[in-house]
């Protein structure tokens, strides 16, 4: 089994980064559970020496996302803040970086609360305005660090336009990928220096693993990554490595699921009486619509919609029944939450206002199951409100 150079990008997903274990001829790459590996003789090994610093089952999902993403290599974490967090290292005392304002609150808050302590200096801004990136620009920018669609008010970045702005001014661009999956967007291919997932969310699929990966095109950068990985040492696991290579054999497929269902769900909501906005970049009311359909492969299963308070909110949120509360997003089960008092509670009130996360905002990651079926779900949990 050989991987053609041509390969297509469902083809990718199954067949990057992996052949048939040489020992057993198995097609699926193996748990390797283990700490060390025996030499040779002194100074001879096969690769291989210590579980922090390497392990196949690892380097097998590193290179599969690494393909899957268009970048030179991947460096798998422990979580998706672990590899925000490597990204971090990168930076310098007095540096300054431009983030989405609206960025996860998990981002935020190691930003704000942990970042800032080692004279890292952080402005946020609405990078779906490039006027808003170029005037936060100054001398000690090293880096732009941007969420398209954003979490959760689904604001688009020009990732064209910020990878140029970024490079004039010397800076890298890293983008949170997340939300997008790279079945929809690729900002590599934009321009983009590094690339983040939270490999827990549709990298995964099935809501069973924690994980992170860096994407990333520059040599030196490669090799920093590497040496912060082994140093650090905040490692994905073998077992979670593999459950993430087994969520990437069918995400090509589940993400044209998602995207159906996302779509008729933020189509079905824009039309309810009950609901006074949708947020959602498929929907031409979108005011980066144009641009979504130029960057994206589909719009996602990301959705967000407002009805008007939080006491209308809690109504809906306790009448669901298919639809799970809980935090999270990208699993093949449609996950319902509370932006306000779970993903983003880490973010100060004000700061929720200003950027438009309402007490009454409500997001949905759209699963795979009949839409039908969810649709039937919200029309009674609507009843109650």
């Amino acid at each position: 089994m050989k991987l053609p150079p041509g390969a297509r990008f469902p083809t990718v997903c199954i067949h990057a980064g992996q052949t048939p274990d040489p020992g057993t001829g198995a097609i699926i790459t193996p748990i390797f559970q283990t700490s060390t590996y025996v030499q040779e003789e002194l100074g001879k090994h096969k690769g291989y020496e210590y579980g922090r610093t390497q392990n196949p089952t690892r380097m097998a999902l590193e290179r599969n996302l690494a393909a899957i993403e268009g970048g030179k290599a991947g460096f798998a974490f422990a979580s998706g803040m672990a590899a925000i967090g490597a990204i971090a290292t990168m930076l310098k005392s007095g540096d300054h970086v431009i983030v989405s304002d609206n960025t996860y609150g998990g981002t935020f808050r190691l930003f704000d609360k942990v970042l800032t302590r080692y004279e890292l200096s952080f402005t946020y801004v609405d990078t779906s305005q490039q006027d808003e990136i170029e005037r936060a620009m100054t001398p000690a920018t090293r880096m732009l660090f941007v969420e398209t669609p954003t979490n959760p008010v689904m604001r688009i970045t020009d990732l064209r336009a910020a990878a140029d702005l970024a490079h004039h001014h010397n800076a890298r661009l890293v983008v949170d990928n997340t939300f997008a999956s790279p079945c929809i967007q690729r900002p590599i291919e934009f321009g983009a220096d590094l690339v983040i997932h939270s490999t827990t969310k549709y990298l995964n699929g099935h809501s069973d693993s924690i994980g992170g990966i860096v994407i990333a095109v520059r040599d030196d950068d490669i090799d920093w990554l590497r040496f912060i990985q082994n140093a650090e040492g905040a490692i994905l696991s073998p077992f979670d490595s593999w459950l993430v290579l087994r969520g990437t054999k069918t995400l090509a497929l589940r993400m044209q699921q998602h995207n159906a269902n996302g779509l008729a769900l933020a189509e079905f909501l824009s039309e309810h009486p009950k609901v006074t906005r949708v947020y959602y970049p498929g929907l031409p009311t979108h005011p980066q619509h144009e641009l979504a359909k130029r960057q994206m492969r589909g719009f996602g299963g990301m959705i967000a919609f407002d009805l008007g308070s939080l006491d209308n909110a809690r109504r809906l949120l306790n009448a669901v029944r298919l639809h799970a509360l809980a935090e999270s997003l990208g699993g093949v089960e449609t996950l319902i939450s509370h932006p306000a008092t779970m993903t983003h509670a880490s973010v100060p009130p004000e700061r929720r206002a200003a950027i438009g996360i309402t007490d009454g905002m409500v997001r949905i990651s759209a699963g795979i199951e009949d839409i039908d079926d969810l649709k039937d779900d919200l029309t009674q949990a609507l009843a109650a409100v």
